[in-house]
């Protein structure tokens, strides 16, 4: 009798062990309470990365998910500490939107040894096989809408000209900027080569225009410098390409210094991230257009791709061929820009929720 009793006791502590096992997978499987995400932005000095950050950890946070989200003050060798620790803390997934892409390799190399996946925000991180998804916006058709709109205005396809333009660039680690500058370069070289557009410097090479680290007051000082080198005599300069509203800025408070504005005709300026402080300066006249990248969209796409991930499903990617970071073809979701200006920006950033009208005054 008593080697009955133990026998039932025995089967039945299995059942409830088995049960408690059962319970305990199907409870961890797909939960995203269970899942910390980590978000490395690369700074607070613009806007945009901040409300990048913001949106992002809002998603992930009403789906479930914790959120490690950390900004590096485009410090390289401190968002490297920040993406360790959040690997040490237990992030299983990465979202990294990179200051310089080409230098993760070995923090990448330790979040893959920890199962750790890896989605670039924004910016392709370059160099390592370890990034498994990008979500960007098409940055090469962001520079393609920059210089159709001064291809538009100064009225290029009708054979107007000559005009004079300046080109800048953004910063040289970052490979959006090489992006950005051959989308523009795709439209206005063709203006170069036949003389409709001018560029009275001779500074057309990448390498000569680039402005590290996307600063404004690098960006002021080289317009200082060229208006000083080639506009001094009453030159009119008629377009700058500037690839985002970090630089046009800059380029504004050294054209207004110099007098535009007032005696002289202000220039085309285009930019990109629709900031408001360049909103504004579209309103005011000083800006002509800004690209609209929405992040709530780029924000949503990453979430998607998170959950996708965290229950094993087919991660949505919509380009597996034109991402090659130079040591693997990375897939990529590519979401669509469309430019901003004073003709349409009401409808664009303030019908849609983005800003608010009392954000622009």
């Amino acid at each position: 009798m008593m080697k009955k009793l133990i026998a039932l006791f025995l089967v039945g502590l299995l059942l409830f062990c088995t049960g408690c096992n059962s319970r305990k997978q199907t409870s961890t499987s797909g939960d995203a309470e269970k899942v910390l995400v980590g978000v490395a932005m690369p700074t607070q000095s613009l806007q945009r990365w901040n409300q990048d950050g913001a949106n992002m950890k809002k998603l992930l946070e009403e789906k479930g998910y914790k959120v490690e989200l950390q900004y590096a003050n485009n410090d390289n060798n401190l968002q490297i500490q920040q993406i360790e620790n959040m690997i040490t803390k237990g992030c299983k997934i990465l979202v990294i939107a990179s200051i310089d892409g080409s230098t993760l390799s070995d923090v990448l190399r330790k979040a893959a040894d920890n199962g750790v996946k890896v989605i670039a925000y924004d910016r392709l991180i370059m160099q390592t096989e370890n990034v498994d998804y990008y979500a960007t916006f098409d940055n090469f058709k962001v520079g393609v809408l920059q210089g159709e709109y001064i291809e538009e205005k100064l009225g290029l396809k009708e054979g107007k000209g000559p005009f004079n333009i300046e080109l800048f660039a953004g910063s040289p680690d970052d490979n959006n900027a090489t992006l950005f500058n051959q989308g523009a370069m795709s439209i206005l070289n063709k203006y170069i080569e036949n003389g409709q557009l001018v560029v009275p410097s001779g500074q057309k090479e990448f390498t000569k225009i680039a402005i590290k680290d996307w600063d404004s007051g690098k960006a002021q000082a080289r317009m200082d410098n060229l208006i000083t080198g080639y506009y001094a005599d009453g030159k009119n300069l008629d377009a700058v390409l500037s690839p985002n509203d970090s630089l046009a800025l800059g380029i504004i408070a050294s054209l207004k210094s110099a007098g535009f504005g007032d005696s002289k005709q202000f220039p085309i300026i285009t930019g990109q991230d629709c900031d408001k402080a360049n909103v504004k300066a579209m309103i005011e006249g000083y800006q002509s257009m800004s690209i609209f990248k929405d992040t709530r969209t780029l924000a949503a796409q990453v979430v998607e791709m998170i959950d996708a991930i965290q229950n094993g499903k087919e991660v949505p990617v919509n380009d597996t061929e034109s991402y090659n970071n130079g040591k693997k073809v990375v897939p990529t979701y590519l979401c669509e820009p469309a430019y901003a200006d004073a003709s349409n920006y009401k409808k664009l950033l303030i019908d849609s929720g983005y800003y608010t009208e009392e954000d622009l005054k």
